[in-house]
């Protein structure tokens, strides 16, 4: 079954808590704190795999959770990290993150293009620090040690998208399907009725002996009018050729059983690639007259010839010495004589390569989407929002904020008072003053609520810089 598209939910493992605990030995009566970290959370990865060639995985399983991190001990020994989860998805799937609410997807956190791109789409949770880490020159025994991190969730969409070099596109029993069976080994099923193709089919194309020529091209089912809109499955079909870097007009000079015209054909779905995305007009392409052995097809080649010369012009602004996408040359082929085939692999294999070499450049100086998205999210977490809920409640909403009341132990008085330095430092009770807070205010956080004291005496700052961040 092909499956391209799909929504599932992804949750990284907690992280473990890190321990309170005092070395207590004989002959040593006053041990230090020797409490371990917790384990770090998995992670869950989406990563390329060439060998994966359909999202069907995730037909039926929709939730996937890392493994958490366990708890740190006594004696400085650290909890261990919990696994990964790796899920493996086809080479050109894009990952966006979605919401499930208004069923949307929100923005593209990576394009999966090569064998081996991956992504962290969850972050597991960081270990808790054990109180080893809260000594300072006058604290020598914190009696509190950090819980583990609750681990990040979302939804996400995965959207595979064919990687062609090239694709056929035409409307329905326009022969493209015959046409790839010609030029590769690809075995489409074939018939002699419209949409005999409903899912794309990917063929190699072998052009001379060096293999630098070689190409992947695809086979997109038939187009209708108003494939822009979804009619005819048009955006599950479409959205297969936005990565080819050339595209194979395919036109059937006969007619079809409608007995259609082929150049209002070849416009009408010159209207549905532009509608469906305009740059999709500035894509290379070539278009081919196909079925041509067939009798009293001379005279819709010559129209459509004079058609596609007069867009190859427009396209290169009206100026016949500026390179056009558009290849002025109408190529006429034949499935069954075999007829332009060779030429039509020739032509488009040339320009496949140069493509290419254009592209590498760019390439080689594209940051990786891990990191790009590592750098939002990291962004994402440290904002966040004072709300007025009332003339005397208020309430903080961010990620970071929320983890770190999630991670206080609220039994122990130096965890809380540690809690209320690290919000200080991040500017948390300045902007609770700048909102208008006051003394006395009530302040909810996450399923917490706190009395907002503005005034921070000398002696408070004290208390707060030995106990350190």
């Amino acid at each position: 079954m092909f499956i391209d598209k799909v929504h599932i939910h992804v949750q990284g493992g907690d992280g473990g808590a890190g321990c309170m605990s005092f070395r207590r030995e004989a002959h040593v009566p006053k041990g230090g704190p020797d409490g371990g970290d917790g384990g770090h959370g998995g992670d869950v990865i989406v990563r390329a795999d060439i060998n994966t060639s359909s999202l069907i995985d995730y037909r039926f399983k929709h939730h996937f959770r890392a493994e958490r991190g366990t708890h740190g001990q006594g004696s400085k020994m650290h909890g261990a990290d919990g696994k990964d989860v790796i899920l493996k998805v086809p080479v050109g799937t894009k990952v966006r993150l979605y919401d499930d609410q208004e069923k949307k997807p929100i923005t593209l956190m990576a394009d999966l293009t090569h064998d081996g791109d991956s992504i962290i789409v969850a972050q597991g949770g960081k270990g808790g620090r054990g109180n080893i880490h809260f000594v300072t020159s006058t604290r020598r025994a914190p009696a509190f040690a950090e819980l583990g991190e609750p681990s990040i969730g979302c939804w996400i969409e995965l959207e595979m998208q064919l990687m062609a070099d090239a694709a056929l596109v035409g409307e329905p029993s326009a022969g493209k399907s015959s046409l790839i069976s010609r030029m590769s080994a690809a075995r489409p099923k074939i018939a002699d009725y419209p949409f005999t193709t409903l899912t794309p089919h990917l063929g190699m194309v072998r052009v001379g002996d060096s293999g630098e020529e070689d190409f992947v091209v695809a086979d997109i089912p038939g187009l209708i009018e108003g494939a822009h809109e979804g009619k005819g499955l048009g955006h599950d079909f479409l959205r297969h050729i936005e990565r080819s870097a050339l595209l194979i007009h395919v036109v059937d000079m006969t007619g079809g059983y409608e007995g259609r015209d082929p150049v209002e054909d070849y416009h009408t779905i010159n209207r549905e690639l532009v509608l469906y995305d305009p740059d999709l007009a500035k894509r290379p392409r070539v278009v081919v007259a196909n079925k041509v052995d067939m009798p009293g097809t001379e005279e819709n080649i010559k129209r459509l010839a004079a058609e596609v010369k007069k867009d190859s012009l427009a396209a290169a602004g009206g100026n016949e010495f500026v390179e056009s996408p558009i290849d002025p040359k109408l190529y006429c082929t034949s499935a069954v004589t075999g007829k332009g085939i060779r030429e039509l692999e020739e032509v488009v294999g040339g320009k496949v390569h140069k493509i290419r070499e254009e592209k590498k450049a760019k390439e080689a100086a594209t940051p990786h989407y891990d990191h790009v998205w590592e750098q939002k999210r990291r962004a994402h977490d440290r904002k966040f929002e004072v709300v007025k809920l009332s003339a005397d409640v208020w309430r903080v909403k961010g990620p970071s904020v929320e983890r770190m009341v999630v991670q206080t132990d609220w039994n122990n008085d130096e965890a809380i008072a540690f809690l209320q330095h690290r919000f200080r430092r991040m500017g948390v009770d300045q902007a609770l003053l700048d909102a208008g807070a006051r003394d006395g205010d009530e302040v909810r956080i996450v399923g917490r609520a706190f009395t907002f004291e503005a005034a921070q005496t000398h002696e408070d700052k004290d208390i707060y810089r030995e106990l350190g961040d």
